[in-house]
């Protein structure tokens, strides 16, 4: 387990459950991958199973900080920031696999193709709507036969640059979550693989879209070819934001509130979970982890059966926070205050005064960025053929 350097005590992890990176979460399918989590030296120590144990609580609260001044202060909060965060990156290959503009556009078709649903009523965008930050703003997604899952849907946004998809981890990458909530009874509910691979070679026009986006492919249009194009279009879902320009030496790009709001980010230990440039997105913790949280979700435990995963979920990351409410893995808080309120009692057994949430609220806004509308504009689907399957509601 890897440890990082430079993080501060453990006060504020502020938003460890407000949204995650994956769609579908009604649990579906299996999977454990090794995931690393991080942690300072002298701070909260891991469990085998990748969750921080309770810090100690604090005896007194910190003055909040105030804006630096000057262009040495200014500069000096930028280097931290680069060093402990960091600026989004442009795209999110996955290793070894250059991203090719053929699968893209095959992808960003396929997201959007409700025929990939047994009632042809539900698509990726259905729940993870592109112009609106990648959410649906629902505490759970309605899907086949107006059925609602179990946990809320996170944002698709950045989501391929976390360690694990879907709130309990369960999915290694992207392209292995695509698969899951085409096959889930609750969302897209088609019975089988194979159904989905017929309905796909069931459209004519997408039989050379897929040769183009696979040409060494002895088989083309496969179940796992739906989902690397899918997958594909996800790892440029990047918004950067002003925070970005700010690392990158627009001193201008945050305003002295947001400058306020990024000293009591950085001096209140916010970066115990939410690290790197996602802010967060990389390690697994425990909801209630000084005081139990009441929830009946096990979390990760599902997917592991290690009790020590008990009400463990993905950290989520916090960019576009502030426009994906609902929050936590129910959606069950409607602000991002109270969210942020609730992690001081249940993570760090603090009280965190009205100034110290607004000033972090304040930060997270300079983490909304921006959306391509060239990128996610709606395709125009292929017809389906004679033998492609009629709507089922059953």
């Amino acid at each position: 387990m890897t440890k990082s350097r430079g993080f501060g005590p453990a006060l504020v992890a502020t938003a460890i459950l407000v949204l995650a990176g994956a769609c579908g979460e009604s649990p579906v399918g299996d999977g454990d991958p090794e995931l690393v989590s991080q942690q300072a030296p002298g701070e909260a120590q891991p469990s085998e199973a990748g969750a921080l144990q309770p810090p100690e609580p604090e005896a007194a609260q910190t003055p909040p900080p105030v804006a630096p001044e000057g262009a040495a202060a200014i500069e000096g909060v930028r280097s931290r920031s680069r060093q402990l965060l960091g600026a989004l990156p442009p795209e999110a290959p996955k290793a070894g696999t250059p991203i090719r503009e053929e699968q893209i556009r095959l992808g960003r078709m396929l997201y959007y193709d409700a025929r990939l649903s047994k009632n042809h009523d539900v698509s990726c965008n259905t729940c993870h709507l592109l112009d609106r930050f990648g959410v649906d703003h629902l505490p759970t997604s309605v899907g086949h036969r107006d059925q609602r899952g179990d946990r809320n849907a996170p944002t698709v946004y950045n989501a391929a640059l976390h360690v694990a998809q879907f709130w309990d981890g369960r999915a290694a990458d992207v392209e292995e979550q695509a698969k899951g909530p085409v096959l889930n009874p609750v969302e897209m509910a088609l019975p089988s693989e194979e159904a989905a691979v017929n309905v796909l070679r069931s459209i004519p026009g997408y039989a050379p879209l897929f040769r183009a986006a696979f040409p060494n492919e002895e088989e083309p249009i496969t179940y796992d070819s739906m989902a690397r194009a899918i997958g594909a279009f996800e790892r440029r879902l990047m918004t950067p934001a002003p925070f970005d320009a700010f690392l990158e030496g627009q001193s201008d790009a945050l305003s002295a509130e947001a400058l306020i709001g990024l000293e009591t980010f950085l001096s209140a230990g916010c970066l115990t979970c939410h690290m790197g440039p996602l802010v967060g997105g990389s390690m697994f913790q425990k909801l209630g982890l000084v005081e139990d949280y009441p929830t009946e979700d096990p979390g990760r435990f599902a997917v592991t059966n290690n009790e020590a995963d008990r009400k463990v979920f993905k950290v989520p990351s916090l960019r576009n926070a502030t426009e994906t409410a609902p929050y936590f893995h129910d959606g069950s808080i409607e602000t991002l205050e109270e969210t942020i309120r609730l992690m001081g009692r249940y993570q760090l057994a603090r009280t965190l005064s009205d100034d110290e949430i607004a000033a972090i609220v304040t930060f997270l806004r300079s983490l909304v960025g921006t959306i391509d509308p060239d990128y996610i504009r709606r395709p125009e689907l292929p017809p389906s053929g004679p033998d492609t399957p009629a709507p089922d509601p059953t």
